[in-house]
């Protein structure tokens, strides 16, 4: 009697491998995590069937034009991706739900389509749902093929034949293997599914654009290793009911990682910002608890407006509320402003906004934020109409920021009177240097 062979359990959350079922991972301590992984059999007949590699030279023709590009019709999309989309090339594009993911791909699509041929495979919508998002967006093309699948096998043959430059898929959480006895966007699916599809991208030398999807806490939903497999990662972000929306590259294999793209969406789809700070300053008020902070997104430096307000708390323990802001940072600041100067926060409520959906998630956002409570707390404005950025310290000290020229240059075009920020080597005109918060307070309230 032929023995049984043992099935495994895999955690879907940290990808640790188990003999037996449990309702708890005991290895992440997640509930409702493992999964039943089919058994993988190897006949010893199998074990020496491979053949020696075929070698090339690095110098050497390859037989085809290994740097071709398809530009996207997005000029910022194409530096986000290097100068367009390569071909055999594979690249997953994450977001929120809702946040415009299938919209910005379909403008893609028939963008390229102008030029090359583009397979559409939707396993989420029907064709009908994906064509009249094409008569929203106002994009017709005749190379531009829809189909409606949820089968790897089909797509990834359709991949093989090589009729289409580029394929997109929507969304690989959906799709699933024959062979994977597990339902489609478990851990199994997925892997196997990634690497059918990469495999037949990259043997055909077709472009490949996979959406995916993502998890409550943000990040990319499905195992670790998908992330490895592809070339390029793409993660669209914003506000979904409003505000800009940021296209920035968490991976690429074939540019930098430090270029973003800014959009707003409107009625008929994605739409280039060519100058964000303009926009984001449009409305402002010259008031108590609102400065400008320049902030970089990618390599662009961006003028962003930061709101505070300073109230007294109602109850024993004060609030401290942030948009766009990372609130254990701000948590850290305002005990800075307390021990470093004479402000004193304890029986008071802080809320920090940052206008127009921006998150400022670098250093440089430091002093903008002190000074904006500093300022609410006064009820003064800051003395001069002045862009404030720099780091800072837990002794009160502000500290060096990169970039700091191309913050100023941004600054100067939107006729600012001059910076506020940390100490530099370089003699840079209109840079106000400071040492401290104290001595800001000083001289500048």
């Amino acid at each position: 009697m032929a023995k049984k062979e043992a099935v495994s359990f895999v955690c879907s959350s940290c990808l640790a491998t188990f003999n037996q079922w449990s309702g708890r991972c005991p290895r992440c301590m997640e509930w409702n995590t493992l999964e039943e992984q089919a058994p993988i059999s190897i006949s010893s007949s199998k074990l020496k069937t491979g053949r020696p590699l075929n070698i090339l030279k690095l110098d050497s023709p390859l037989g085809m034009d290994s740097n071709q590009r398809y530009p996207v019709g997005f000029e910022d999309i194409d530096e986000v991706l290097g100068g367009g989309v390569l071909s055999g090339s594979v690249i997953l594009l994450t977001g929120q739900p809702g946040i415009g993911k299938s919209t910005l791909i379909l403008q893609m699509a028939l963008n390229i389509a102008k030029n090359k041929k583009v397979l559409y495979v939707s396993s989420e919508e029907t064709t009908y749902q994906v064509d009249q998002r094409k008569l929203r967006i106002k994009g017709s093309s005749e190379n531009l093929s829809i189909s409606n699948s949820n089968s790897t096998d089909d797509i990834a043959a359709s991949i093989d034949s090589a009729d289409y430059d580029l394929v997109i898929i929507d969304s690989i959480q959906t799709i699933s293997c024959s062979w994977v006895g597990s339902s489609a966007g478990s851990v199994g699916q997925i892997s196997n599914s990634a690497q059918a599809i990469i495999t037949s991208a990259k043997s055909s030398n077709t472009a490949v654009i996979i959406i995916g999807h993502v998890t409550k806490d943000g990040s990319i939903a499905g195992p670790k290793i998908l992330e490895h497999m592809v070339d390029v990662v793409l993660s669209l972000e914003g506000d979904r009911y409003g505000g800009f929306k940021l296209l920035r590259s968490l991976k690429n294999r074939f540019g930098s990682t430090n270029e973003v793209a800014i959009f707003e969406m409107t009625s008929s789809g994605f739409k280039t910002i060519s100058n964000p700070s303009e926009i984001l300053l449009d409305e402002r008020l010259d008031i108590d608890g609102s400065v400008v902070t320049a902030a970089m997104e990618g390599s662009r430096a961006v003028l962003v407006e930061v709101q505070a307000l300073v109230s007294a708390t109602n109850f024993g323990y004060p609030k401290r509320t942030a948009s766009g802001f990372d609130i254990n940072r701000l948590n850290l600041l305002i005990a800075v402003i307390e021990q470093r100067t004479k402000v004193k926060l304890s029986s008071k409520d802080v809320y920090i906004n940052v206008v127009g959906g921006i998150s400022l998630n670098e250093p440089a956002a430091d002093l903008a934020i002190c000074l904006a409570i500093i300022s609410a707390h006064l009820g003064t404005k800051i003395k001069k109409n002045l862009v404030i950025f720099g780091e800072v310290g837990l002794s009160g000290e502000i500290r060096h920021v990169a970039y700091v020229d191309k913050r100023l240059k941004e600054a100067k075009k939107l006729g600012f009177d001059g910076c506020l920020g940390p100490k530099t080597k370089e003699n840079l005109s209109g840079n106000n240097q400071a040492r401290n918060l104290a001595e800001i307070i000083l001289n500048y309230f």
